[in-house]
């Protein structure tokens, strides 16, 4: 197989933060949507965003509590938003579409993580949230990013991509086996969701990426797991306080908003698409098995997750489950 993961030797080291890689980028007159962009690595996206002159719109569950979040920030603001719910993501889609403004950034950003629980439609919440919710919501967009005339969409993944494929006999693990990759597979998920969207619309004009931001502690997101798990995994200190390390992907939210806004922005980009990134830069291609651990954080790109023909099925199986004609 061959594919476009070939690292372009960006300049922007691990250790960049989002302001320098927006350095000398002008956002004025751009539209962008961000999910969860009011909260850990989201709301740093957001306000280096609005920082670079973009008018940000943040899709939040709860917006009184994401405008709070959000105050002082120039030209943002919030759009009730809920993934796990097809009603409000038709809902909100159709509020952009209204108002007629096309849409030059989409950030897929939100996530969940925990337990395991299942949405109304029973389906697993990880792949339901992180990839469904976003799949939909992408799709009701479209007619906005092609107005555009140049859009990017950035699916945030992880290096947990490297350790599951997409379980395509059971995606929601209703047998409910080994729901421990549940997180992972959702992950491989919005890689595989960029590499097809790349492929059917970048003659529209409109681009995929999927991206590993790093490992942020202190944030919801891995918070969840809890300090004594962080601790074994080298994230926090015995006071309980992050460790920065960004060669090895520990780092803080302005470092970790940085590979999502160049991804969302980066000039070096505009001729590439379908890739997954670290580092803001185009991750290797790595199918060496890389244990987890408290001195090493595996985030290359595995061969599975940027499969085309697993990234034409998944697209085939997300319409399916999210009843899109």
């Amino acid at each position: 197989m061959t594919h476009k993961q070939h690292p372009l030797h960006t300049g922007f080291p691990a250790s960049s933060t989002a302001d320098e890689v927006l350095a000398g980028i002008d956002l004025i007159g751009k539209n962008v949507v961000v999910t969860g962009g009011h909260a850990g690595i989201g709301l740093e996206v957001t306000r280096a965003l609005s920082k670079a002159g973009a008018s940000v719109t943040v899709g939040a569950r709860h917006p009184d509590q994401a405008a709070a979040l959000l105050a002082g920030i120039e030209r943002a603001e919030v759009s009730q938003l809920d993934l796990l719910d097809p009603q409000s993501i038709e809902a909100f889609a159709g509020r952009w579409l209204a108002s007629g403004r096309p849409l030059h950034i989409l950030i897929n950003g939100a996530g969940a993580s925990g337990g395991p629980a299942r949405d109304a439609r029973g389906y697993e919440k990880h792949f339901a949230t992180n990839h469904l919710g976003h799949f939909q919501l992408t799709l009701g967009l479209l007619p906005a990013l092609r107005a555009a005339h140049g859009a990017r969409v950035v699916n945030v993944s992880s290096g947990a991509q490297r350790f599951a494929d997409i379980q395509w006999d059971d995606p929601n693990f209703t047998d409910g086996r080994n729901l421990h990759l549940a997180y992972a597979q959702s992950k491989t998920a919005n890689v595989l969701f960029a590499v097809e969207l790349d492929r059917r619309w970048a003659k529209d004009g409109v681009r995929g990426y999927a991206v590993h931001p790093g490992v942020v502690a202190g944030t919801k997101l891995n918070s969840s797991a809890g300090d004594e798990a962080l601790r074994k995994m080298g994230l926090i200190d015995e006071a309980g306080q992050p460790i920065i390390d960004p060669e090895v992907g520990k780092k803080t939210p302005q470092q970790g908003a940085s590979t999502i806004v160049f991804a969302a922005t980066s000039p070096l980009l505009a001729e590439i698409g379908g890739v997954y990134l670290k580092d803001n830069d185009v991750s290797p291609l790595d199918d060496e098995v890389r244990p987890l651990t408290a001195g090493s954080i595996p985030s290359e790109v595995a061969s599975h997750s940027i499969d085309p023909q697993s990234a034409r099925r998944l697209w085939q199986l997300s319409e399916r489950l999210c009843q899109i004609d």
